[in-house]
């Protein structure tokens, strides 16, 4: 890939920037020139390769570990991100997880807020964290990773997932009116069934994976790559009229 003079020298912050989608995005955007801060949770010699890789490239980079599901580590993740990299004008939220499937009847409470918290409320600590930083730049932006599941509500098993990405739905909404006033563009985007991921291939089974992509206008399943196309191009649209908006990349099986 090209460099993009809109990324090139870019400032990027990735949250679970080491994995799966995450990784497919933090490599868009080293090969689109960008300085990347990677965050992870788990992994580290991923994470420890992307760095290298960018490195070798020119650019700045760093991989940062932490549970931000904590305010203090996200806090922490933000201010070491500025210090390596000398400023932040694009915040990727990507950390999020399905954890288990579990019904409405075998619902805990502990189970639903560990959810919550790993896939919006620590969405929510990063962006409080970060925004300060992006508002220092004429333009800057944030994408958020919401879900297909937010929009339909997902498979059997996903009410606390589905129900925290349809919040990130309305989060991105929200908070592109709050910071627009500072320049800063916040967008979103909901993939479908995306394969080669540990997402689905923990959570999802063959049989239902053939199933869904059969119902699928394009008849084929989803990659990494594709999502992250989708979110370098929201992202580097710096001087852009897209705010508020969310993306559904899903091969057309859900569309409004």
């Amino acid at each position: 890939m090209k460099n993009s003079t809109k990324l090139s020298g870019k400032n990027v912050l990735i949250t679970a920037g080491a994995q799966g989608i995450g990784e497919a995005i933090t490599k868009h955007f080293i090969d689109s020139g960008a300085n990347v801060a990677i965050h992870y949770f788990s992994s580290a010699e991923t994470a420890n390769q992307l760095t290298e890789y960018a490195t070798s490239k020119g650019q700045k980079a760093i991989a940062i570990s932490g549970d931000l599901t904590k305010e203090a580590d996200a806090n922490a993740l933000v201010a070491k991100t500025v210090e390596a990299l000398g400023s932040l004008d694009i915040l990727i939220n990507n950390a999020g997880s399905l954890v288990a499937r579990r019904m409405l009847n075998e619902m805990e409470a502990e189970f639903w807020h560990k959810v919550m918290d790993i896939n919006l409320t620590s969405m929510m600590f990063v962006t409080k964290a970060a925004a300060p930083h992006l508002a220092k730049n004429e333009a800057s932006s944030v994408v958020n990773l919401a879900s297909l599941a937010g929009r339909k509500g997902g498979h059997p098993g996903s009410l606390a997932y589905s129900t925290s990405k349809g919040a990130i739905l309305t989060f991105t909404r929200a908070l592109s009116a709050e910071l627009g006033p500072q320049g800063t563009r916040v967008n979103a985007v909901a993939p479908g069934l995306i394969l080669g991921t540990s997402f689905h291939n923990t959570h999802t089974t063959k049989e239902s994976a053939a199933v869904t992509t059969a119902g699928i206008p394009i008849q084929r399943a989803g990659n990494a790559d594709d999502v992250a196309r989708a979110v370098i191009y929201l992202a580097s649209e710096f001087d852009g009229f897209i705010t508020g908006a969310t993306l559904d990349i899903n091969g057309g099986v859900y569309n409004m």
